[in-house]
């Protein structure tokens, strides 16, 4: 079999962004441990802003990293390496993994040079708080055009697949969930640095965006006196509207520390958490849920389908600050109610979300297509 895939859609590996670099990077490495050949684009900074650039290759871990030069780190930037990966894809053998349909339309081309392609449809973009009614439409209209294009479908929840099938027969999709790293142990001197002792406080790791309810937790938080800190990670300023009202309602038991990128620190965080808070309401399986689990951490996370699914016993759920403030005052007094939640954690991502058992899965599918 001539195992050859090629990877894009996202900004590159080594991993330094998100979850899908992540995921990109472990899938990348699995495979060539496994026979493939693989390729990954990787978008890199230009000084001039032109239509075509000179791409570049360099090899890593046995992985083609085909870099591909864009001014800028805009929407528009990322539109334009989508459309310069694929004129170089199509010069190249190989099936083709998209993760995320944000410019499916341009892989019409694919199809029509009879090349096959997969498609991690991701989570439910469209729906997203932040995006104007025109970036809306943008979305909406290539997740239309993803669904019809792509050979074949990968959604990361049941809820995504089930929606996905109301564009498309279900003999399109396959489900398969997200991995994540099992920490066993930290070095505790990671969280010292920011003055943080181990389960002296609860962590919130998430995009300050409305949809990911960290107002309502903020909120929630400060309505009394815990005894415990609130440490969350992600870049806050006082010129954005939405994140200067979390900063207004935030009291002086809350600690904006900034955007970490860092595995080990981020390991270390997470395992010397007293909780872990996750408001996500938007997408299907969300990696910092996953990573919650991988460290076995009491869950508080908001009620949704997507939550429930993923982080299942082992999370306790609110609808609402004020129901957020009941459970936090019940929890961060209860140390057995906490035990008991991290060992369910603990054992619903051993059974489910170990990287092993979801990069078996693909490989599986991805053969079918060679």
């Amino acid at each position: 079999m001539n195992k050859k895939l090629i990877i894009t859609g996202i900004r590159g590996i080594p991993a330094h962004y998100g979850g899908f670099e992540t995921f990109a990077e472990k899938l990348s490495l699995y495979l060539v441990e496994h026979g493939w050949q693989v390729t990954v684009y990787c978008q890199e900074n230009a000084e001039l802003d032109v239509v075509s650039a000179a791409l570049w290759e360099s090899n890593w871990q046995g992985i083609t990293l085909v870099h591909v030069p864009v001014k800028g780190d805009t929407a528009l930037a990322s539109i334009k390496f989508d459309w310069l990966c694929l004129l170089d894809i199509i010069k190249r053998d190989g099936l083709v993994l998209t993760l995320g349909y944000n410019t499916a339309l341009f892989n019409v081309l694919l199809r029509v040079k009879g090349r096959s392609y997969l498609m991690n449809m991701d989570g439910l973009e469209w729906q997203r708080n932040k995006w104007r009614w025109y970036e809306k439409t943008w979305l909406y209209l290539n997740e239309r055009f993803g669904c019809w294009f792509a050979n074949h479908l990968i959604a990361d929840h049941p809820e995504i697949a089930r929606h996905l099938e109301t564009r498309v027969s279900s003999n399109k999709i396959t489900t398969i969930g997200y991995g994540g790293r099992e920490v066993y142990n930290a070095d505790v001197k990671l969280i010292q640095r920011f003055g943080l002792q181990p389960k002296g406080y609860a962590i919130v790791i998430a995009r300050p965006e409305p949809e990911n309810h960290i107002l309502e937790i903020v909120q929630a938080f400060s309505e009394r006196p815990r005894n415990c800190q609130l440490v969350i990670l992600g870049n806050y300023s006082h010129e954005v509207p939405y994140q200067a009202e979390v900063l207004k309602a935030a009291s002086s038991e809350i600690r904006f520390i900034g955007a970490i990128y860092d595995a080990e620190i981020l390991d270390s965080l997470r395992f010397y958490a007293k909780l872990y808070i996750h408001g996500h309401k938007v997408g299907g399986t969300n990696p910092s849920l996953i990573e919650a689990l991988g460290a076995a951490q009491p869950i508080l996370a908001h009620d949704n389908v997507f939550n429930r699914y993923v982080a299942g016993k082992s999370a306790v759920y609110f609808k609402d600050a004020k129901d957020c403030d009941k459970h936090l005052s019940n929890l961060l007094g209860d140390e057995s109610k906490l035990t008991q939640l991290s060992q369910v954690a603990h054992q619903q991502f051993l059974e489910n979300y170990r990287w092993q058992i979801i990069l078996q899965k693909y490989q599986t599918l991805l053969e079918k297509y060679v």
